[in-house]
């Protein structure tokens, strides 16, 4: 099923509007017409049963059918920092997959071993945007400025998991941490190719986060991302 962005500032009423490029990929790629149903969603946690009724302006005019609050959306809010990588398709991939299995929000990390120092948020904002509608989520995660690995250990509230893996330890698992504790929001920090360095796990404890495993193998920093995204929103599954 295709899915359509609509923010929330294109509802009025119980009419919702499609335009810009979505209207474009609605009229001339998808060829629909009034009458149509379909699904939107509006980034922010909320999908829409609708129907076109009019179609004028460059705009689609849809009758909104049914309300649908945090559609296909996981139950735990899980933040993402996770370190900046040396080629940029590497990170876009990451960005989508993570956008895929559930994650809230995502920071792009300057580390001790970062290669690359700069951001290409704008892209990211757009690769996460397709992605929430490729697989059917409402919420589209946010994409915070590129900041430092210290910045990004403090202001997590007192009941956030704050999990870090490391490569040289074997247990706890990350999901059995995350069960165990149970919570409705889990932060996690991911280093970049070379890992973080000791200094930066010590950091990490003293600011609260658990030193956790992804298992005995050593995984790339956009699989570890995925993994640990993935055993966050099953961990808050009931």
């Amino acid at each position: 099923m295709e899915y359509y962005y609509a923010p929330p500032e294109k509802r009025h009423g119980d009419t919702l509007l499609i335009d810009g490029q979505e209207f474009l990929h609605l009229s001339q790629v998808m060829r629909k017409a009034p009458g149509d149903r379909l699904t939107a969603v509006d980034g922010c946690g909320t999908a829409y049963a609708v129907a076109i009724r009019e179609i004028a302006h460059r705009t689609a005019y849809c009758d909104i059918l049914e309300t649908m609050p945090r559609l296909h959306e996981p139950e735990t809010e899980v933040t993402l920092g996770v370190a900046l990588l040396k080629h940029g398709a590497s990170f876009d991939y990451l960005v989508e997959k993570v956008t895929e299995l559930g994650v809230s929000r995502i920071v792009p990390l300057l580390t001790q071993r970062t290669v690359r120092r700069h951001g290409r948020e704008a892209r990211w904002e757009h690769l996460a945007l397709a992605a929430m509608k490729q697989c059917g989520r409402c919420l589209l995660p946010a994409i915070l400025p590129v900041t430092t690995f210290a910045e990004f250990l403090q202001g997590f509230p007192p009941e956030s998991v704050k999990c870090i893996p490391h490569e040289k330890i074997l247990e706890p698992l990350i999901g059995t941490t995350l069960k165990e504790l149970g919570t409705g929001q889990a932060a996690l920090a991911i280093g970049p190719e070379g890992g973080f360095t000791e200094e930066e796990v010590d950091a990490a404890v003293l600011a609260g986060f658990r030193v956790v495993s992804l298992g005995p193998r050593r995984l790339r920093t956009e699989t570890a991302a995925a993994v640990a995204v993935w055993a966050a929103v099953c961990a808050g599954q009931t």
